[in-house]
């Protein structure tokens, strides 16, 4: 069994604390490798390393910056079927699904390579006469990322191109179940040309991040998560002087209206329900199909495609769907479906009776996709973010009650709707109070140029990441004014200072 470390200063570290855990295959159910868990000496070592690559790395002019981010591009690029099958070992998440998370991860690098354009400042000529004023954003420091187990490629990518472009120096702390990505990433950068200290990696647990959120070097902190964990994240963090992003939970509700397309509906509802089981902060949880009749034909369009849903390991390229991350997490998903039965729900598909059949993976971490009808604000399985497989179908009879529904949720990610009415729409776009909105979108990720969050429980901080917002979050303004000497000499003055 080999031992995950750490990636310091551009080497490989073997862990010394002296603590470790098993790294599952989900497909198995096997343990194949484990993780070094940091002390906080060694996230200490990782902090130094980057603290003393930042003057170098800050200064180093953007555009060099950005060739080499160009160049780890062309290396995912070239390479995003290595990473994928490394994600798909550990993460379980079928191979075109790992392909599709690298892709979008090279989205933002590519937008960080525009870091010599959206570094630029402003200049002001005579804001009082002979001076003269202008504008920058300059780097942090030492930054961190804390990243969740869904996306160990993808969510990383959201904030290290960034950061790295804008001139910070970085550390991350990616999820302990998921860790190799991480490191793969790391050697691709190093052999992008990056230099030493400027992208580190330390596995570890909760001790590794409570020594990020405290070390006074540690400038800002950006983490995606559970919002018990985010809120955490944002109170320690801020309470210790730093920058904070902290990306929670979710609950995502689908509206179809009577008018909506249900074939284009059903097909959109099936990838994002069930699409990395899932395991996606942005999954489709709760179906609202306004009046019983859409409701009902909806159902009747969803139980033959979910009941042939091809279930496996990565490994069988016929699956659409492959396993939960832990044999913990495929117990908890199971447990709300019985907690929806038992709160008088419907159970029209019931992925807790799928068994594996492919010889080797019998152990595996599988829950089927599960469909349950009749389910209503009440009920915990409406309540709770669930993070596996099962669809809710919540029926309303109007549209208003199905944004007064969604309007009641404590988390606001995002959402969708499904129609062919443009006033509709366009009211459903602007009244929400959701971050992120689709329309015939199911899944409404914005792409890199633009950013991405939610509103409410499901973010803590001010800034949304990647795009602009990404680049505000991982800078800071700095204002100058000048003004040279003329020959002209002028009295002290003790009022206020008024330039004009």
């Amino acid at each position: 069994m080999t031992q995950i470390g750490h990636f310091i200063s551009n080497q490989q570290q073997v862990g010394t604390s002296g603590r470790e855990q098993p790294v599952f295959n989900p497909a198995t159910g096997q343990s194949e490798n484990s993780v070094a868990l940091a002390s906080v000496e060694e996230v200490n070592t990782a902090v130094a390393a980057a603290k003393e690559a930042w003057p170098a790395w800050s200064k180093t002019p953007p555009l060099r910056r950005a060739r080499i981010l160009d160049k780890f591009k062309t290396i995912l690029w070239e390479r995003a079927d290595e990473l994928a099958e490394i994600i798909s070992s550990e993460h379980g998440k079928v191979h075109d699904d790992a392909v599709g998370e690298v892709t979008r991860g090279l989205e933002v690098v590519e937008f960080a390579v525009g870091a010599p354009t959206f570094l630029k400042g402003e200049f002001s000529e005579n804001v009082g006469s002979d001076v003269d004023s202008h504008s920058i954003r300059q780097s942090l420091g030492v930054v961190a990322g804390i990243t969740p187990f869904n996306f160990p490629a993808m969510v990383p990518m959201w904030m290290f191109p960034v950061a790295l472009a804008c001139g910070n120096t970085f550390i991350l702390k990616p999820s302990e179940r998921d860790p190799s990505a991480s490191l793969k990433m790391a050697e691709w950068l190093k052999e992008a040309g990056l230099p030493d200290g400027v992208f580190n990696v330390v596995q570890g647990d909760k001790e590794a991040v409570d020594a990020l959120l405290d070390h006074q070097d540690v400038k800002a902190i950006s983490f995606v998560g559970s919002t018990p964990i985010a809120q955490y994240i944002h109170q320690r963090g801020t309470a210790n002087g730093k920058r904070v992003q902290a990306l929670g939970g979710a609950k995502n509700h689908m509206v179809i209206m009577p008018d909506a397309d249900l074939d284009m509906a059903t097909n959109a509802l099936m990838g994002a329900a069930f699409g990395s089981a899932g395991e996606r902060c942005m999954a489709i949880s709760v179906a609202v199909p306004v009046t019983d009749q859409v409701a009902d034909a909806l159902i009747e369009k969803l139980v033959p495609k979910i009941e042939a849903l091809k279930i496996g390991p990565a490994t069988d390229k016929a699956s659409e769907m492959g396993p939960l991350i832990t044999k913990e997490h495929m117990e908890k998903v199971k447990g709300y479906i019985d907690s929806g039965e038992q709160e008088g729900a419907k159970i029209i598909t019931d992925g807790r009776s799928f068994r594996q059949e492919k010889q080797g993976y019998e152990n595996g971490f599988y829950v089927g996709g599960t469909l349950i009808d009749q389910v209503s604000p009440e009920m915990k399985i409406w309540k709770e973010e669930i993070f596996g497989p099962v669809l809710s179908i919540v029926r309303r009879q109007s549209y208003k009650d199905a944004v007064d529904l969604i309007h009641s949720c404590e988390y606001a990610n995002g959402t969708a709707v499904f129609t062919r009415d443009g006033d509709t729409a366009r009211a459903f776009s602007q009244d929400i109070e959701v971050g992120m909105v689709g329309v015939n979108v199911p899944i409404p990720v914005p792409m890199a140029f633009h950013s991405f969050g939610g509103w409410k429980a499901s973010i803590f901080g001010d800034h949304h990441m990647h795009g602009m917002e990404g680049v505000r979050f991982f800078t800071r303004i700095k204002t100058t004014t000048t003004r040279w000497p003329s020959g002209q000499r002028d009295d002290p003055q003790f009022s206020m200072p008024t330039l004009g």
